[in-house]
């Protein structure tokens, strides 16, 4: 993926690089990865996981039926763990850039260099 990967896909495909997980699964490991910032809705998540799996990024791993309702749990393939890769790094690459530039940011009350 050349652009920004949007936030929700992110936090799926970081959820699914774990392991198989079902739709609830999903929204409550995102929480907890994005520290409680986001929680995606299921509408969100099932249009996200439908789109997901067109794109080739995740797959259905397996159902089972639980309490009488059919779960149905999602795993991250090759091409999802390659994009969740190339976004990491490219995270990594604008996050040391950042980091750069504010070191050498002068100190409040310093006169600049």
């Amino acid at each position: 993926m050349s652009k920004t990967m949007q936030e929700p896909t992110f936090l799926i495909l970081t959820a699914l690089a774990d392991g198989p997980q079902h739709g609830y699964g999903i929204i409550t490991d995102a929480e907890r990865i994005s520290g409680g910032r986001t929680r995606l809705r299921a509408g969100t998540l099932y249009a996200a996981l439908d789109r997901l799996q067109a794109d080739g990024l995740i797959g259905a791993d397996r159902e089972e039926v639980v309490d009488g309702r059919l779960r149905r749990y999602y795993r991250l393939t090759d091409e999802g763990a390659a994009a969740l890769a190339a976004e990491v790094d490219a995270l990594r690459r604008r996050t040391e850039a950042a980091a750069r530039r504010l070191a050498a940011r002068p100190r409040p009350g310093t006169a600049p260099a």
